[in-house]
């Protein structure tokens, strides 16, 4: 059975958002893909219809196990819960836990079209669905808007299209199948954000680990930004005297933001209440300038 998308779909234009306070080159800007609206409609009724539900039959439900965004279930809440778990679970038994935040490079803008539609196939979705997804893939292009000028418009066979209403499913399954090759380690995903969690008496298997992640990045058309991960150890009270050497090429933090949430290597999230009070007493003090000159309550 096939299903067919309107050529006018398949073309979008980009609206670069920065990603920090003073961009300088093209890497600090997010590219948010503005599809046709009708489009995006019926994006968005297929994944609520089709693939959440899809997302509850094995094997892709075990496959998202560890994955906690884009699903009616997932939440930063529940999967800062998970990691939490995760490493209290393994203190009660081993000195200290390596908790390592993992960067991917481009990883919503690099997923190619051709990989995603093959794991796709492997969920529960009617013929006609399946095909319309896929078609919805092919011979996409787009151009970018900045600055009140439009660039040439460029054909593409990467990228999830953010800002469309399949994105955010389509990568969440083309990482279902990126997991730890030695079942006592953990791995804990919010999009690309992603966290490998690894107990004292495996820390020797971390290496292994992270070649591992780099080849199913690879074969995926991503690259583990070794630069940007950070490595962060918990250790157990009164157990500092057996800290091991620090893994090379990974930054060794001492507090790390977890999904936006500053943790420490006692698990206190004091530099996080710190950080949010600053924010509070800034706009506070503003309040009060406002009031000293004559704002009403």
């Amino acid at each position: 059975m096939h299903s067919h998308v309107p050529s006018q779909w398949k073309t979008a234009i980009i609206h670069p958002i920065p990603k920090i306070e003073s961009p300088s080159n093209p890497a600090d800007y997010r590219p948010i893909s503005i599809v046709p609206v009708l489009s995006r409609m019926l994006e968005r009724e297929l994944v609520r219809t089709y693939i959440y539900q899809a997302f509850q039959t094995p094997p892709i439900s075990d496959l998202l196990a560890d994955q906690y965004a884009f699903r009616p279930t997932g939440s930063t809440t529940a999967a800062l819960i998970s990691i939490l778990h995760h490493v209290t679970t393994i203190l009660t038994e081993d000195a200290y836990v390596t908790i390592i935040s993992l960067d991917f490079a481009k990883a919503f803008d690099t997923v190619r079209h051709s990989v995603l539609a093959r794991k796709l196939s492997n969920l529960e979705l009617p013929d006609c669905i399946y095909n319309w997804l896929v078609d919805f893939l092919e011979d996409r292009s787009h151009a970018t808007r900045i600055a009140g000028r439009l660039s040439a418009f460029a054909h593409i066979n990467a990228s999830v299209i953010q800002g469309s209403g399949v994105g955010p499913s389509d990568f969440i399954v083309n990482a279902s199948d990126l997991h730890p090759i030695h079942e006592r380690n953990k791995i804990v995903k919010f999009a690309d954000d992603t966290y490998l969690i690894v107990a004292r008496s495996m820390r020797y298997t971390i290496s292994e680990e992270l070649e591992a992640i780099n080849e199913w990045a690879t074969a995926n058309n991503l690259r583990l930004n070794t630069n940007k991960s950070k490595e962060m150890l918990v250790v157990r009270r009164l157990e500092t005297s057996i800290l091991p050497p620090m893994i090379q090429d990974v930054e060794h933090v001492t507090e790390m933001k977890i999904l936006d949430v500053i943790l420490r290597g006692d698990l206190r999230a004091t530099s996080h209440v710190e950080r949010v009070l600053r924010s509070y007493t800034g706009s506070l003090q503003a309040l009060r300038v406002l009031r000293a000159h004559g704002l009403s309550p």
